[in-house]
């Protein structure tokens, strides 16, 4: 069964697993097209690790497309699925991470991509940098929580469902990694580049 392409856009995900449950290979791609660069960019930042964060985007779409077909919809929405899924997959990760090694990572950035000129790229590296260093000094549940609100825009009653705790847990999580943050970053305004306020 498979529909015409500018028909499949307008579809919600749920009902574009169904169709790829039963074997439209466009809406596969439309979903993957959708929630992958999501997925990703979510993954690589609880990891910060480009390369374990695409196997574990990688890993979240396979699951997708093997309960596809006991898919039904109404029951869940697909995005706070894959990213439950994910956010475990994260979580299995680094533990294994702290079990292997003792001493902290020595994270490498990424050369940045040119677009900008090189002053400004350096400088929204180090933002970058310094972001995701605080990030990770984060105690886990509370990255989960800020990442999820705030970077990738999902609403308090998505993230309670995708950690699998109440709205006011996440209220609270989200609240004391954004002071945690703050504290982290602060004195850094005048390094990353930021006018200090007059």
């Amino acid at each position: 069964m498979t529909m015409p392409r500018d028909t499949l856009a307008d579809l919600a995900d749920e009902a574009l697993v169904v169709l790829y449950a039963h074997g439209d290979p466009d809406a596969a791609r439309l979903l993957a097209g959708r929630l992958l660069p999501r997925v990703l960019g979510y993954a690589g930042r609880m990891l910060a690790d480009r390369a374990e964060a695409e196997d574990v985007a990688q890993e979240a779409m396979l699951r997708l497309w093997k309960v596809a077909p006991e898919w039904r919809q109404g029951e869940a929405k697909v995005s706070t699925w894959i990213y439950r899924v994910v956010a475990n997959l994260c979580t299995d990760r680094l533990r294994a991470r702290r079990r292997r090694r003792a001493e902290a990572l020595d994270d490498v950035a990424e050369p940045a991509d040119g677009a900008a000129s090189v002053v400004a790229g350096m400088i929204e590296a180090d933002r970058m940098a310094a972001l995701d260093q605080a990030l990770a000094a984060l105690p886990e549940r509370q990255r989960e929580a800020v990442v999820l609100r705030h970077i990738e825009g999902f609403s308090n009653p998505e993230i309670a469902e995708i950690l699998q705790i109440g709205v006011e847990a996440v209220e609270s999580l989200t609240a004391r990694g954004k002071r945690a943050l703050a504290a982290l970053l602060s004195g850094q305004r005048a390094a990353l580049g930021y006018e200090e306020a007059e």
